[in-house]
């Protein structure tokens, strides 16, 4: 049995923490309760390790999903002992660390003691509780089985969590390499290249296009810093822009579903999103033309969220989901296609999809495993190219004036 670590209440105020093994949570707050104490949080061993090795990182006052995942395990866990809503709220804002999140989180339970519904306070904070946060806490609520809801949510969110996770360790090294790459080229440009040029002007020597436009790049970046500086930070706020509109971000993700490393694992871990929340959606008991509108929401892939309202649309007047998808099997995988024709065949749509996305998932870890033995070799003809084209527009002028001698 796992061990868990917990903090408990007594309904005196009293706290009590520390270590036991249970089954499971539920196990662990009846054997707690039985004592007189009331679960407030729990996590295993391993739950713990791997929020300690978490990098995933709130910026400019956001809420990380790792602390969102924490949030909805706990909030899972302390319904579930039978403490309020308001309380179990209000002890969770005093342990979380984002000061948004904490103001939210208050926000709602005055909400709450007011008389206002769980997933309507939720509604006024988009940016932190997602649209398909909001919708199974309301089906939830309508069904009496919140716990049994935020239990599935926060699977979800663990899941989606553990996803990101590895995509981004997975572009780590060529991110490194590629970083390191610019900031050498950068450092060769500004302090070798003008010391060069110098040399070639005191030798009068006729100087190739090649080295023309490397001098004049390694100069203009010495002399001009602070302009170029002005000038990347206008072309990356410029594509943050045009990335927002829908015509950029349709015309990076074409770019993107076209790159051929790059397309599988797209296409994969949106296929992997799709049918997960999907699965958690019709679990909670979601209607599917709902569930498809949410999807088309978490998905931020413009084709992928296109080919979801579309089939959504279908499913609306009446068509089979496995039906309505068969025309994106472009971006979507036959076997999307299949599994979803045997959940509505057997009924099982929710548990047939989990699998599919349990699927999809180890496949994802297995492509980004072999991610960075495949950019490897790319990276290094890059690299070698670069760096050729730097020695010999930079050593072709010397040749030359040893020819001439």
């Amino acid at each position: 049995m796992p061990t868990f670590h917990y903090f408990a209440k007594s309904l005196k105020g009293e706290e009590e923490s520390g270590t036991i093994e249970a089954k499971d949570e539920r196990q662990l707050a009846k054997t707690l309760r039985e004592q007189g104490f009331i679960l407030i949080r729990a996590e295993t061993e391993k739950e713990k390790e791997k929020i300690k090795i978490k990098f995933s990182l709130p910026f400019f006052g956001g809420v990380s999903l790792s602390e969102k995942m924490m949030f909805t395990r706990n909030l899972q866990v302390m319904i579930n002992s039978g403490l309020p809503l308001p309380r179990a709220l209000e002890t969770l804002a005093s342990q979380t660390k984002s000061k948004k999140f904490r103001e939210a989180l208050l926000e709602i339970k005055e909400q709450i003691i007011k008389g206002k519904n769980f997933s309507d306070a939720l509604t006024k904070y988009p940016s932190i509780f997602s649209e398909l946060f909001q919708n199974m806490v309301k089906v939830g609520e309508e069904a009496g089985n919140l716990d049994e809801v935020l239990r599935i949510l926060s699977q979800q969110i663990e899941r989606e969590y553990e996803l990101k996770e590895k995509i981004k360790a997975a572009m780590m090294y060529p991110a490194v390499i590629i970083l390191a790459m610019v900031g050498i080229g950068i450092l060769m440009l500004v302090m070798v290249v003008p010391k060069l040029a110098e040399t070639f002007a005191e030798l009068e020597i006729e100087l190739p296009l090649t080295t023309k436009i490397v001098i004049g790049l390694g100069t203009f970046l010495a002399e001009k810093w602070l302009l170029s500086i002005l000038i990347l930070l206008v072309l990356v706020v410029s594509f943050w822009f045009v990335s927002k509109t829908k015509r950029g971000k349709k015309i990076i993700d074409t770019i993107t579903l076209r790159i051929p490393i790059v397309s599988p694992l797209i296409k994969k871990t949106n296929s992997a999103y799709t049918v997960r929340t999907l699965s958690s959606l019709t679990a909670a008991g979601v209607p599917i033309v709902k569930s498809l509108s949410v999807v088309a929401g978490v998905l931020g892939n413009f084709y992928y969220k296109k080919a979801i309202l579309e089939a959504a649309e279908k499913v609306r007047k009446g068509e089979k989901l496995s039906e309505a998808m068969k025309p994106y099997q472009d971006i979507f995988p036959l076997i999307v296609m299949q599994m979803m024709e045997v959940g509505e065949e057997t009924g099982e749509t929710s548990s047939v999809l989990s699998k599919l996305a349990d699927f999809f998932e180890e496949e994802i870890s297995y492509a980004t495993k072999n991610l960075t033995s495949v950019i490897e070799p790319v990276l290094m003809i890059i690299v070698g190219g670069i760096i050729g084209f730097f020695a010999i527009s930079m050593v072709q002028p010397m040749y030359s004036m040893l020819g001439a001698i």
